[in-house]
């Protein structure tokens, strides 16, 4: 590992290094004129903490899913194995719902995978560690706000043809973007395609113990996977500029992709018990359709207040097929099961906010300055309609004992929230941001094979933060006290049951618990951070969660099968720190290359009180990770490179008295370069996963009779990624 991050670092100071020495035969001046908005900076400024990933970060690793450059920033890791989709977004080493994952500053509909956003749809990114009024506070671990493109330019065109090869998988793709203004209306069109195909074998080995430690059973099998999958994004935006200085913005995002795979799986028993099945093919397709639309308004009022309104809607349709064909023992199948599944959710909302700045009356001489305030007060109300079905039908094969479903229900979601909000400048180094939000859920579900559900909760939501700037002007302070929650999802609560082939611990059955109640946190943050030069920055962070109502899955044990569902279990904590430096090599030295270092590393620790420990720790969370990152342009800007290496580890976690879980480390070398060939067309080059390092999960079960251990190994794969880019 370290020689393979040294070559990409080294690579990167060396073509730095050539550029600083070679002989310049001319040098134009040049002079930058920077307005007040250039000096404004989100993270510094902003009382109510907010850290703001640019389109520039965003695109400059050529990457075609959002989840890769989530996995770059600063306490976010991904999920699951490198270069495969699918990974679970995470803040402080949290998923599972902890983390919220906003569009827009709107929650996405069930269903919907983030990881199929294409990064060249999206404006910038918005971290937010501690909860605000503004958004739902259903943010324990913090929220990451995907904002759509925005910005428009006078008639710009840009076209990008992307190629991406592995060893075990391809990926073609293009992108279009359109913008262009006139008299009182502009426009913007962002669009992207893509298709992938992969062939990848996946073994998995099972190995199983009596009570006093003997082993008793080994299995070996293997899965092979062949995929393929298409999809686009499609999102225009228009703005009207009104004749008394009102806007009114229409805007809709569009997303549709299937998938279909063949696979294979083999089970070669050494000793012990046989599985259920040692032998299965499937056939797999979904469909899944996204679409929202909304239009807003803003009315401009006097002394400075404004009047925003939105409402929105929205609509999602997703279906899928599969086919299991199963044996054992070299004997005729007998399995033949088909399950279709459909589903559609449609959605309304709408949100408004009525904000007002205001200054106390100047004071007289002698008399502290005046303070500022920044007054905001709105809603945010929807319902969401879903109806969901599911056909599982067993041929009657001799032999078989075969479990024919039909499972269908309709829920209704209705959602409510009210909030205010003040920031108020106390002294020009010092602020203070103060807001309260309710938020009430209902839902209601009803099937002809489930028991009706209604589930009731509301949360009410103390939120503040203050900024506190030291006189040096260089370094300030952080803090902020929030009460978030998790909600559960509407398929969680559903009591409908979903059946595993090779029922065991470590496979089970999954049902849904209606009875489920919100997780309800308590959090404290603080930070210090120290601003240097022209982009410098040393920041120190820590955080402490305190969870009431914790949810975790359960293992039941009902008419011969495994079941787990997730249950309420008592309390839990988790605590964190997190250290950042960022900044340019000229920051350091004179006459020093444009050279941008960046890294950072956090440290998360949890204890949840139900669970004995040790490693008893939230949703298996990640303890540790890190990121180190190079960038390097040339004097002219004509050529950029980088590299970026992120760190997450691994280890063991306890579920339960009786269950566990192990994730091995993960490590992430990506690098690129860009190389601009003329004012209109760039070349960019990327490579990902450069370590190609294979990626092990386990799933653990214990307890007086015996244990039970499934390993699963994924393999590696370094991609390369070539693209061309055009502007016209």
């Amino acid at each position: 590992m370290k020689p393979a991050i040294a070559i990409a670092v080294l690579s990167v100071c060396a073509v730095a290094q050539a550029e600083v020495e070679r002989p310049k035969e001319a040098e134009m001046q040049k002079v930058e004129v920077k307005g007040s908005a250039a000096k404004y900076d989100a993270r510094r400024d902003d009382t109510a903490s907010k850290t703001v990933v640019s389109a520039e970060e965003i695109q400059k690793y050529g990457d075609t899913s959002v989840n890769d450059v989530l996995k770059r920033l600063p306490g976010i890791t991904v999920g699951g194995a490198a270069g495969r989709p699918g990974g679970e977004i995470r803040m402080r080493g949290l998923g599972a719902g902890y983390t919220q994952i906003l569009i827009n500053g709107e929650r996405a509909p069930a269903g919907f995978s983030i990881d199929s956003l294409a990064p060249d749809v999206i404006e910038r990114i918005e971290v937010l560690r501690a909860a605000s009024a503004e958004f739902s506070t259903q943010s324990i671990a913090g929220t990451i706000n995907i904002v759509l493109k925005k910005a428009l330019k006078s008639a710009q065109r840009e076209v990008k043809f992307s190629q991406a090869k592995g060893s075990k998988s391809s990926s073609p793709s293009m992108s279009l973007q359109m913008s262009d203004k006139g008299v009182g209306t502009s426009y913007s069109l962002g669009a992207n395609a893509w298709r992938f195909m992969s062939n990848r074998m996946t073994p998995t080995w099972e190995t199983g113990a009596d009570g006093d430690g003997v082993p008793k059973l080994s299995r070996a099998s293997t899965w092979q996977d062949q995929g393929r999958g298409q999809g686009f994004n499609l999102s225009p935006r228009i703005n009207w500029t009104l004749e008394n200085g009102d806007t009114v913005t229409s805007q809709s995002f569009v997303n549709w992709n299937s998938f279909a795979s063949n696979s294979h799986g083999r089970t070669t028993t050494a000793f012990g018990a046989g599985p259920d099945y040692d032998r299965t093919d499937n056939t797999y397709s979904n469909h899944n359709g996204f679409g929202r639309t909304d239009l807003n308004w803003v009315h401009k009022l006097g002394q400075g207040a404004k009047l925003d309104l939105k409402a929105a809607y929205s609509m999602a349709r997703s279906s899928a097929d599969s086919l299991q064909f199963a044996g054992s023992n070299g004997l005729p199948a007998t399995l033949l099961r088909t399950v279709h599944g459909e589903s559609q959710e449609q959605g309304w909302s709408t949100q408004g906010k009525y904000s007002l700045p205001y200054t106390f009356s100047t004071p007289a001489e002698g008399e502290p300055d005046a303070t500022e305030h920044a007054l905001s007060m709105g809603w945010d109300a929807g319902i969401t309609d879903r109806d969901d079905s599911r056909v599982q039908r067993d041929a009657d094969l001799p032999g078989s004992a075969p479990m024919n479903s039909d499972e269908g229900f309709s829920a209704k979601v209705t959602r409510l929230a009210l909030y205010g909000q003040d920031e108020w400048n106390i002294t020009p180094r010092w602020s203070i941001y103060t807001g309260v939000r309710w938020e009430g859920l209902e839902t209601r579900a009803d099937g002809g094979a489930i028991d009706a559900v209604q589930n009731r909760s509301s949360v009410f939501s103390p939120i503040m933060q203050t900024l506190f700037k030291l006189p040096n002007k260089k370094d300030q302070l952080r803090l902020a006290v929030t009460r978030t929650y998790k909600a559960p999802s509407t398929a969680t609560l559903i009591p409908r049951k979903f059946s595993s082939i090779n029922n065991s611990p470590t496979e089970p059955d999954r049902r849904g618990n209606p009875d489920l109640k919100p997780e309800l946190a308590l959090g404290l943050d603080a930070s210090f951070e120290h601003y240097w030069g022209d982009g410098g920055l040393l920041s120190a962070s820590a955080s402490v969660r305190r969870i009431q109502n914790y949810t975790h899955q359960g293992l039941l044990y009902e008419d011969q099968r495994w079941i787990s569902t997730s249950i309420n279990d008592g309390r839990a904590e988790t605590r964190g720190i997190e250290l950042e430096a960022k900044f340019p090599v000229s920051a350091l030295m004179d006459d020093a290359p444009k050279l941008d270092l960046r890294a950072s590393v956090s440290r998360n620790w949890s204890r949840v009180d139900s669970v004995p420990g040790p490693d008893n720790r939230l949703d298996q969370q990640v303890p540790l990770s890190a990121t180190l990152g190079v960038d390097y342009k040339t004097a002219d800007g004509q050529v950029s490179t980088g590299s970026s290496f992120s760190f997450r580890n691994g280890g063991l976690a306890r579920l339960s008295g009786t269950q566990g879980g192990y994730t091995s480390v993960r490590r992430d070398l990506d690098v690129y370069a860009l190389w601009k060939l003329d004012q209109q067309n760039s070349l960019r080059v990327a490579v990902s996963n450069l370590l190609a390092q294979d990626y092990t999960t386990e799933s653990l079960y214990s307890d007086a009779n015996g244990s039970l251990n499934r390993r699963t190994v994924a393999d590696g794969e370094t991609q390369l990624r070539v693209t061309v880019e055009a502007r016209f």
